[in-house]
């Protein structure tokens, strides 16, 4: 008993070369004989699928996906499945499956993006929040409202972040005349 080689790749088993030398163009054109030609034919036959293959085992598939995949996979798999794939085919509605997974997924991204930066606003409450700063819009001169002066703030306006608003902001005297 002892520590044999151990093989990357093939999950311990050692690897075989099935095609032989002759898999390289190069090999081939140094020479072959009858019996590497007989060969080779053979191989080459051999790699030519039937109309049954690739088979889809619907057994394996609790082997080859996890349950949370499995899960979320169900709906779209049940509707393209039974619905559609018998009006377009299965080709065009795995397709079609795959697009229509995509773009719900990125519209649950997007939105959860303009959720986050609308109720998740950078306010004098907490801190770690993206903050949005608007620009002013720029506006050129022979424009209505050229030239822009942009209105004299008191010293504790510049960094307010919302708290004017609050419920705490009575207690402060440059805050009384504000709202």
């Amino acid at each position: 008993m002892g520590g044999g080689e151990v093989y990357e790749g093939t999950n311990g088993v050692k690897p075989m070369n099935v095609a032989g030398r002759v898999v390289r163009e190069r090999e081939r054109l140094n020479g072959m004989t009858a019996e590497d030609r007989a060969w080779r034919k053979k191989w080459l036959a051999d790699q030519t699928l039937t109309p049954q293959e690739p088979r889809f085992v619907l057994k394996d598939r609790k082997d080859l996906l996890n349950p949370i995949r499995r899960f979320y996979k169900f709906p779209l798999d049940f509707v393209f499945g039974k619905f559609v794939a018998p009006v377009t085919g299965k080709i065009a509605a795995d397709v079609f499956r795959f697009y229509t997974g995509r773009i719900i997924m990125g519209a649950y991204g997007i939105l959860g993006i303009v959720y986050y930066f609308k109720y998740n606003t950078n306010t004098w409450e907490g801190k770690g929040r993206w903050r949005v700063i608007e620009s002013k819009s720029s506006v050129y001169p022979g424009e209505p409202g050229y030239p822009v002066v942009a209105p004299e703030k008191a010293a504790h306006e510049y960094h307010d972040r919302e708290f004017k608003n609050s419920i705490f902001a009575g207690k402060f005297p440059q805050y009384q005349n504000q709202k």
